[in-house]
């Protein structure tokens, strides 16, 4: 009876610790605003099963998909109001929330440089105030958007062109003149399939994973602003978190933006293999393209501090370059 007695009371405790154990362990759902066969999401579901590995009875991380699950433009509510936890997004696919999200982009220094001059505390002071979002880190730097077309351009103007923006790059398609198309990636084939566009806006790689080459023939050179490809995470579920949860997702995500250069030599390939398979680069008189560089970073500048003139000027000050 004793030995009985002895195991039941063995038996309770260790399924106290289990239930102990599996309380603390905080499961995350998480989405993207990208489709899932694009080079960035397969990295994150990477990321994701590296998370989960260290992270056992602390952190577990759930991937539930790209716009097939949560539809591009709604990934920043759907972070704001907790239907997911995590996101993989560049800020332009959530101005909806609040315009300054697409700000990120118009960086000029990078990610580590804006960690020690105040530029990722301001931008979280925003994040957590306007999108109940925490801004975990910046996953892909040195990944400039480009015009891709379907026709030859004898000058960087795009008067009567349709052109497929998203926000991020929509001011400067309208500074060069051109028609704005606003459609979701994953549309974007179809539209040039049917001659909707003359062409598009897109980052310097992803173009294969899209299946956008063989509609693609031409690339203005060079690029400009910098895809801003971010992880965010519901504020209300940070802040739910035990410190030790929050220092392992922090150390994790940090794990990610440390290597967020390496997108700068991916981009450089993609170039060459877009090169390779007959796209042509336009290139143009040096005068001419700083003019054109200019007039993209002051059209996205100005279209910004107009929409947040309190947070405008400020991010704009921690961003950009020093002269």
């Amino acid at each position: 009876m004793l030995t009985l007695l002895k195991r039941l009371v063995a038996g309770a405790s260790l399924t106290l610790l289990a239930a102990a154990s599996q309380a603390q362990e905080v499961h995350l759902r998480m989405a993207t605003a990208f489709p899932e066969n694009t080079a960035w999401v397969q990295e994150l579901v990477r990321w994701s099963e590296r998370v989960n590995a260290g992270g056992k009875g602390l952190v577990r991380i759930t991937f539930i998909g790209g716009p097939r699950a949560i539809p591009t433009f709604e990934i920043g509510n759907a972070v704001k109001t907790g239907v997911v936890d995590i996101a993989l997004s560049p800020g332009a696919f959530y101005t909806n929330v609040f315009p300054e999200a697409d700000m990120l982009k118009m960086a000029q220094i990078p990610v580590a440089e804006q960690r020690k001059n105040g530029a990722i505390d301001y931008i979280n002071k925003v994040w957590n105030e306007k999108g109940n979002m925490f801004y975990l880190a910046r996953m892909v730097e040195g990944y400039p958007f480009h015009i891709f077309t379907t026709k030859k351009l004898d000058k960087i103007d795009l008067t009567g062109k349709k052109i497929r923006v998203s926000p991020a790059i929509r001011p400067v398609v309208v500074a060069l003149n051109g028609n704005v198309i606003n459609i979701p990636p994953g549309e974007i084939y179809t539209a040039l399939e049917r001659n909707v566009i003359d062409g598009y806006g897109w980052s310097i790689g992803g173009i294969f994973d899209l299946n956008l080459a063989s509609h693609t023939k031409f690339r203005v050179d060079p690029g400009f602003y910098d895809a801003d490809v971010s992880l965010v995470m519901n504020l209300d579920k940070w802040k739910g978190m035990t410190q030790a949860q929050r220092d392992y997702l922090q150390k994790m995500a940090m794990e990610v933006e440390n290597n967020s250069q390496q997108w700068r030599k991916e981009g450089e390939d993609e170039k060459a293999k877009q090169n390779a398979s007959g796209i042509q680069p336009l290139t143009f008189s040096a005068d001419e393209t700083k003019k054109y560089l200019d007039k993209a970073y002051e059209a996205g500048w100005k279209e910004l501090i107009q929409a947040s003139p309190v947070h405008g000027p400020k991010l704009r000050e921690l961003l950009s370059k020093k002269q």
